[in-house]
C-alpha cells in the first residue's frame, strides 16, 4: 500500500463518483489518483476538483495505475464486470450499491474476491446516516422497550420521469428502478438493526411508465420485528423517514439524513466528519408528552476510514453475509411481487 495516503481509482465521475465518493475518500485520507470517464464535461470537472488526478478511458487503463483501491461508481449494468476485473488484478474494491444487478452477479463478485484473496465491499453508506446511528443508540439504551415493528421509507413525489436518468428508465434487468437503487439502503439498515429476515410480501411496480418506481417490501425478522420498507418516487404525501414501535413507545424521524444534501451543495467533511454535525431530528412518543431527542451525527467518512484500515487488515465495513442477504431478498422480491 502506498505510504499513509492510499491511492484510489474511481470508475465513474457522475453524481455518485463526484459527490458521494470523492469528497468522502479525500476526507478519510485517500488520494484521488485516476478516474475512469470519457465524458468531456466530467473530465473538466475532475481537473477542477482534483488537478493532479488523471482521466482514463477504460477499466484496463485504470487498473494499470499505481492504486491501492478501486471504487466502482458507474451504472449498475457494469458493476460486476468492473469489480471482477479489479479483483482479478488483486486490487481491493468498493462497489456502489447495489453490488450486482442480481444475486448471481453479486455471488460472482464475492467469489472473485475469495479466489484472489482480495477485499471487496459495498457502499451501504446509509448505515452511517444520522437516523441509522440514532436508531442503534435508542435500541441499545432500551428507550422504547422491545421493538416489534419498524417502518422505513425513501419516498418522494416526482410525477415526471427524467429522460436523462438511467435509474428511472432502464429495465430492472439492466439495472434501473427503485428496487435496486433505494431498497438496498432500506434492507441493509433493517437487517443491521434487527438481524436476519425473511421476505414475506413484495409489491414492485412502475406507475410512471419507466423503471419500477413504487416498491414495498415486508420483512419478518427472526428477532420478532416486522419491517415495512417503502421506496417510491411517486408518493404525493411522503410518510416519516422512520417510525419504530416498541413495547414502551415509539421513535419517529421525519426527515432524511442531511449528508446527501450537504454533499450535493459542495460542502466537504473533514477526517472527523462534519464540523457542525449532520443530524436528523427525532421524537420519542411514550405515555408522557412527546419529547425531542438529539440525534447522533451522521458520518459517511467513517465508512472510508474503515475501508482504509481494512486495506491493512482485510476486514471491510460491510460483510459478505449482509451483502448476500440484501441481494437474495431483492431477487426474491422480483419473484413474489404481487404486481
Amino acid at each position: 500500500m502506498n505510504s499513509e495516503k492510499p491511492r484510489v481509482g474511481i470508475a465513474g465521475f457522475g453524481l455518485a463518483g463526484r459527490f458521494f465518493h470523492a469528497p468522502i475518500l479525500t476526507a478519510a485520507g485517500f488520494e484521488i489518483d485516476s478516474v475512469l470517464t470519457r465524458n468531456p464535461n466530467r473530465i473538466s470537472e475532475l481537473h477542477s476538483d482534483f488537478p493532479s488526478a488523471r482521466a482514463v478511458g477504460d477499466i484496463s487503463e485504470l487498473l494499470k495505475s499505481n492504486i491501492d483501491l478501486v471504487v466502482v461508481a458507474t451504472a449498475n449494468s457494469v458493476h460486476a464486470e468492473q469489480a471482477i476485473a479489479a479483483l482479478e488484478a488483486k486490487i481491493p474494491v468498493v462497489v456502489d450499491k447495489p453490488m450486482g444487478r442480481n444475486l448471481s452477479e453479486t455471488k460472482q463478485i464475492l467469489t472473485a474476491a475469495t479466489k484472489n484473496k482480495t477485499a471487496v465491499t459495498v457502499y451501504f453508506n446509509r448505515l452511517f446516516d444520522s437516523d441509522a446511528l440514532t436508531v442503534k443508540k435508542v435500541i441499545s439504551d432500551n428507550v422504547i422497550g422491545k421493538v416489534f415493528r419498524m417502518e422505513s421509507r425513501f419516498e418522494r413525489f416526482r410525477p415526471d420521469l427524467s429522460a436523462s436518468s438511467w435509474r428511472e428508465n432502464w429495465s430492472r434487468d439492466d439495472g434501473g428502478g427503485d428496487l435496486l437503487d433505494l431498497q438496498p439502503h432500506l434492507l441493509s439498515t433493517a437487517i443491521d438493526w434487527f438481524g436476519p429476515a425473511e421476505l414475506v410480501n413484495a409489491s414492485v411496480r412502475s406507475i410512471r411508465g419507466g423503471s419500477d418506481d413504487d416498491v414495498g417490501l415486508t420483512l419478518k425478522h427472526k428477532s420478532g420485528v416486522d419491517s415495512y420498507l417503502s421506496a417510491s418516487g411517486i408518493i404525493g404525501a411522503p410518510g416519516p423517514r422512520l417510525r419504530i414501535s416498541g413495547s414502551g413507545g415509539a421513535l419517529v424521524i421525519n426527515d432524511l439524513d442531511p449528508q446527501e444534501k450537504m454533499l450535493r451543495s459542495g460542502q466537504k467533511p473533514t477526517i472527523d466528519g462534519w464540523p457542525k454535525g449532520a443530524r436528523s431530528s427525532a421524537v420519542i412518543f411514550s405515555r408522557e408528552n412527546p419529547r425531542e431527542i438529539q440525534c447522533e451525527s451522521g458520518n459517511y467518512v467513517s465508512f472510508y476510514k474503515q475501508v482504509k484500515e481494512g486495506l491493512k487488515t482485510g476486514v471491510m465495513p460491510v460483510s459478505h453475509d449482509l451483502i448476500l442477504q440484501v441481494a437474495s431478498i431483492i431477487d426474491q422480491a422480483k419473484e413474489i411481487s404481487i404486481r
